[in-house]
């Protein structure tokens, strides 16, 4: 297929992919709107005046029709206005800068770990299929990926800071610390993000490899001669490349967006962290603004990967 036609195919990704995030954006606003109880008396509690309250509902348009809302946020959203933070006044873009970046350490640092481990454990996984390499590390897997994010988090919490000590308990970094300080810091929830998502990747990595194992030229190197051990890291993690890329890309989507739990067990100062205390605190412009950004994220580095899918795997662009 000619490089018109593959151009053609990313363009429909990525209309795709806007069109996802305009759903997305709907459900971020109908979600904070039907949230119970009048959201200025929420704010201002219940010794505020009536006139205090009209006041606060003429500032966040409350009175205007939903619609109108909703294409007035996302107009503004879409040219980098995120409005003021209710509960400090303060402009919604400089609160998440700080956190956004601290969200992106975390999930970096742990995708630094879990992707190499992850993938590694799959290929040995593969190369042992059914041996006891491959059943201890399938069963240790199926025990990280049956056991919920804030269940791991506690457990290290209760291992790592209060039983032996060596890691804080608040997970809480800062400018003036140095770089060692700040992985010391984040040891734990970065431990944590680490285990939930090496536990999927290795699974799909395996997967992916044996899938590979059952072409026909796999069983031509098979009677040539060729040993297990090289067919598989000669010919199938190669071939298997192209959806091993994809799972990496998928692994940092869900860093990035499942940091939430986590930082909320190890009250880490991120993205996740600041969206829960907004919910807390009916501070709707920073929840819409976090909700959006985490949805943007999420939606780019999937669609990241299905393009670049689409363009390791020539089989993706023929037609159905």
């Amino acid at each position: 297929m000619g490089g018109a036609s593959v151009t053609t195919l990313v363009l429909k990704r990525l209309v795709s992919g806007l069109v996802t995030l305009f759903l997305v954006s709907l459900m971020v606003f109908v979600g904070t709107e039907i949230l119970p109880g009048d959201v200025a008396e929420a704010i201002l509690g219940q010794q505020a005046t009536p006139d205090a309250v009209q006041a606060l509902r003429d500032k966040l348009d409350l009175d205007r029709p939903a619609i109108e809302r909703y294409g007035l946020w996302l107009w503004d959203f879409a040219h980098g206005d995120l409005g003021q933070s209710l509960a400090s006044g303060r402009e919604v873009s400089d609160l998440i800068a700080g956190r956004l970046g601290n969200t992106l350490f975390l999930a970096l640092t742990a995708a630094i770990i879990a992707i190499p481990v992850s993938v590694g454990l799959g290929l040995l996984a593969a190369l042992y299929e059914d041996k006891l390499a491959d059943k201890s590390i399938t069963i240790s897997t199926l025990i990280f990926v049956s056991t919920p994010d804030f269940l791991i988090g506690y457990l290290l919490l209760l291992w790592g800071a209060v039983t032996l000590g060596w890691f804080p308990a608040l997970s809480r970094i800062s400018d003036s610390m140095s770089f060692i300080e700040q992985l010391h810091a984040i040891a734990l929830p970065c431990l944590t993000l680490a285990l939930v998502v090496s536990a999927h990747t290795m699974r799909l990595t395996r997967a992916a490899i044996l899938s590979v194992m059952n072409q026909p030229y796999i069983e031509m190197a098979e009677l040539k001669g060729a040993t297990r051990q090289r067919i598989i890291l000669y010919h199938a993690f190669p071939n298997a490349l192209a959806p091993v890329l994809n799972i990496v890309m998928l692994t940092l989507a869900y860093l990035i967006v499942g940091v939430v739990v986590v930082e909320a067990v190890f009250n880490y100062s991120g993205m996740g962290r600041l969206m829960i205390d907004a919910v807390s605190k009916r501070d709707m412009p920073l929840v819409q603004a976090c909700g959006l950004i985490f949805a943007s994220v999420y939606v780019a580095l999937n669609l990241t990967a299905d393009i670049l899918s689409l363009l390791a795997n020539p089989r993706r662009r023929r037609p159905k």
